[in-house]
């Protein structure tokens, strides 16, 4: 049980310091702005999520509820120290991650906020200020009516 639990860890770690390697290969390319490199990292990078999600699930399991700490103080000291330090390196691994991933949502949200005031400034420029313009269907629109006729149309 030992071996599977230290080992599971293990893969954790190394999955993390892979994942967050990706999360600033994601940030240089959000940097320049190449869409079809995003898209191929994040494939990469959710597929490599749910295999670290997979690994935690099989150390919950195999602990049966057993939090990893409690079990390593029932260990023998020296494999009781090593689980304990491989769990603070996936633990400081989680935290560097998240923090790369958070600097990554917030550029990523910069961005669209960004994208957004210039989608709105264009449109602004496009959409006419007068408003007797014509309409899609090819009637000029206007919010003055003249209260006389010009033309009568209709029919008998």
């Amino acid at each position: 049980m030992y071996q599977n639990i230290y080992d599971s860890l293990s893969r954790q770690h190394k999955a993390l310091q892979l994942l967050e390697e990706l999360l600033q290969e994601e940030y240089s390319v959000l940097r320049q702005r190449d869409t079809n490199a995003i898209a191929g990292l994040q494939f990469s990078i959710q597929e490599l999520i749910r295999q670290i999600a997979t690994e935690k699930a099989a150390v919950v399991e195999e602990l049966a509820g057993t939090k990893v700490l409690d079990y390593a103080s029932m260990l023998p000291e020296e494999q009781g120290d090593a689980l304990r330090a491989l769990f603070r390196q996936v633990d400081n691994a989680e935290q560097e991650t998240a923090r790369q991933a958070s600097h990554n949502a917030q550029f990523s949200l910069a961005l669209l906020d960004q994208s957004s005031r210039n989608l709105l400034a264009l449109t602004s420029h496009v959409v006419p200020h007068r408003l007797e313009t014509y309409s899609r269907h090819g009637e000029m629109n206007t919010l003055r009516r003249h209260p006389q006729a010009a033309i009568l149309s209709g029919r008998l």
